[in-house]
């Protein structure tokens, strides 16, 4: 194995395309399985069981927030390792992260079935549906655990430039998925419960599959060892504590928009749960792009390359711009298919068709925000990306939504989102720019995450 970073030569461009391209194929499969989930609890006639799944995500996305937000932090320090030629402390460090990772899932976990009655009482779930979305979080939840392992060696794979392996592991986790819902869903006749079962099986398959490719077939992922824990301590929590804050402003603004199309109805929450799955989706690139560049970013920072990284955030922005285009015009297409499918009408329709038009199209900006916070959390300003979600999330969403809502209905919530997203995600494109614009080679230095020491044997004396 070569120990020169895979990012660090040949076309920017050329990396960005291709680590998204496989990061999408994989996620987008995921949420298409997902989607394909919700389309069948929906054909049992019951729009109760699709609201509970709405309330439902909405109180996990947290935990899997939290489990992301880990992801970016082992991805920026393997990633930054490897630009420097050190692959043995990536290795270990990605051991590290594995460990440090399941073990906060677990206890985050362990809150939410604890607190999951009061989680979805909040969210404005009530009677049957509150019971129903309380019991698919007691089944699926515990399986954040391993999936959250399964992330890390995932990033790690990223990190060091093995994006179509990392697709793999979604792929065919997510294809297990796809065969066993609706033999549990309608063949078995388990209903939601059979959803939620076929949620902790993929999860588990996701552990199995990043295991064998990462640790197995690879090597890149080294035992976890307390000296190891004790020296990453400080760089990752550097980047995992804000990464992980920024990855929350998106389920506490999904949180606080549910609230706001609670009152709407069953419909209205039915139909904002199915927009949420058709976002990840149609967006797939979108989402896959901020993990795919973070190991681009990482590489050539810690090579001291930057204008090389200046070229992959300039070639990342350019890539986002035309996927949401093409995206938005064939989802306009589409849209009374999906109104057919998921038996839509109404409210219900409205707000699919509100996404159509104007949440879509404000997903140029959305995905403008997702690149300048993987420039921050790679380049050592994890902060800002902190800074600039939850002004779009926690200030700005909730008001423009219950403003808006009050003058369109139902979907005004999509204008409030789609607003809130449009004017950060300039800011936050403009102010990455202007950031890595002023990078030196000296930045990278003192980022180390691990200092040269001045012993004879380095790898003896010191286990990152």
């Amino acid at each position: 194995m070569s120990a020169q970073g895979r990012f660090l030569t040949g076309s920017t461009m050329g990396h960005v395309a291709r680590m998204t391209a496989t990061g999408a194929l994989g996620i987008t499969f995921v949420f298409v399985v997902d989607a394909a989930n919700l389309l069948w609890v929906s054909q049992l006639g019951q729009p109760q069981l699709v609201a509970a799944i709405g309330f439902a995500y909405a109180v996990q996305f947290f935990s899997v927030s939290v489990a992301v937000g880990l992801m970016i932090a082992a991805t920026a320090v393997v990633s930054r390792s490897i630009g420097e030629g050190d692959r043995p402390r990536a290795r270990r460090q990605s051991g590290a992260a594995v460990l440090i990772a399941a073990s906060a899932l677990a206890v985050v976990a362990a809150l939410i079935v604890i607190l999951r009655h009061k989680l979805v009482g909040w969210a404005g779930a009530e009677g049957e549906t509150a019971r129903l979305a309380a019991r698919y979080l007691a089944i699926t939840v515990p399986s954040l655990v391993p999936m959250s392992a399964a992330l890390v060696m995932s990033g790690t794979l990223r990190a060091d430039g093995y994006g179509a392996k990392a697709m793999y592991v979604t792929l065919s986790a997510g294809l297990v998925l796809l065969l066993i819902d609706p033999v549990l869903i309608f063949y078995l006749g388990w209903g939601l419960d059979g959803a939620a079962i076929g949620l902790v099986l993929f999860r588990c398959c996701l552990l199995v599959l990043a295991f064998h490719f990462a640790v197995t077939q690879l090597n890149l992922v080294d035992r976890p060892r307390l000296r190891t824990l004790r020296n990453i301590g400080g760089p990752f929590v550097a980047i995992a504590v804000p990464a992980v804050a920024t990855q929350m402003s998106t389920p506490v603004g999904n949180y606080l928009l549910t609230i706001v199309m609670a009152p709407f109805g069953d419909d209205a929450v039915a139909a904002w749960a199915v927009v949420g799955r058709l976002t990840v989706v149609v967006f797939g690139g979108i989402f896959a792009l901020s993990g795919a560049i973070g190991g681009i970013f990482g590489q050539n920072f810690g090579a001291g390359q930057m204008d090389r990284v200046r070229d992959t955030y300039r070639d990342a922005l350019l890539f986002c711009l035309a996927y949401t285009l093409v995206a938005w015009g064939l989802f306009v297409l589409c849209v009374p298919y999906i109104i057919t499918a998921f038996d839509l009408s109404g409210q219900g329709a409205q707000i699919l068709q509100a996404f159509a038009t104007i949440g879509v199209g404000g997903f140029i900006f959305f995905g403008a925000l997702f690149v300048s916070n993987a420039a921050f959390n790679n380049l050592g300003r994890p902060g800002r990306s902190t800074l600039v979600n939850w002004i779009k999330d926690g200030v700005l969403s909730w008001p423009a939504a219950v403003w808006l809502s009050g003058i369109f209905g139902a979907a005004g919530v999509i204008y409030g989102q789609a607003a809130a997203g449009i004017a950060v995600g300039a800011l936050s494109a403009l102010w990455g720019w202007v950031y890595i614009r002023r990078l030196q080679p000296a930045d990278a230095v003192a980022l180390d995450p691990a200092p040269p020491r001045p012993y004879p044997n380095p790898d003896r004396h010191r286990s990152r």
